[in-house]
């Protein structure tokens, strides 16, 4: 946050816009697949990240996302970044997101598809039918291991099930 304090917010998003631009065919391929499936399937796509919500926004839209749930950073008079974060407490608690989703787009769990990739996500993987760990941390690979959740590892070009 102290990269960005007193930042015009315009300033951020055009670095969100080229970066997007820049990166957005950077991605996974077992992602890719899965997001371009889901949609087929008609899933409704729910991307939360503690990632910026205004580079989310620019990211998520390109890959297919129907919604979007990211950091919020408070502006000032000036449009410029305080330095502060909003709600932080929200976005820190992924399941409650989800049940918030749910209760406000009219969602259901049933059939139910989740990835995560740190300990963080635990919460609302385990809320969904199918849990994926994907390129996990060390925390989340143990704690995949115990629950049996699928794990999933890409690296280069090879997509390893674990």
């Amino acid at each position: 946050m102290k990269n960005i304090k007193g930042m015009p917010y315009s300033e951020f998003l055009r670095a969100s816009e080229l970066v997007v631009a820049r990166y957005r065919h950077r991605t996974y391929i077992f992602t890719e697949d899965l997001i371009r499936n889901l949609k087929k399937e008609g899933y409704f796509l729910l991307a939360i990240s503690q990632s910026p919500k205004g580079t989310l926004d620019l990211f998520c839209k390109e890959i297919g996302f129907d919604k979007t749930y990211g950091r919020l950073y408070e502006t000032g008079p000036t449009e410029c970044f305080t330095g502060n974060i909003m709600d932080e407490h929200l976005i820190a608690n992924k399941a409650a997101i989800v049940r918030r989703a749910i209760e406000k787009d009219g969602l259901t769990l049933d059939g139910s598809v989740g990835v995560g990739d740190t300990e963080g996500d635990i919460s609302f993987l385990e809320l969904v039918d199918r849990p994926i760990c994907f390129n996990p941390n060390l925390k989340l690979y143990r704690h995949a291991k115990r629950m049996n959740w699928e794990t999933v590892v890409e690296r280069k070009d090879v997509i390893y099930e674990l």
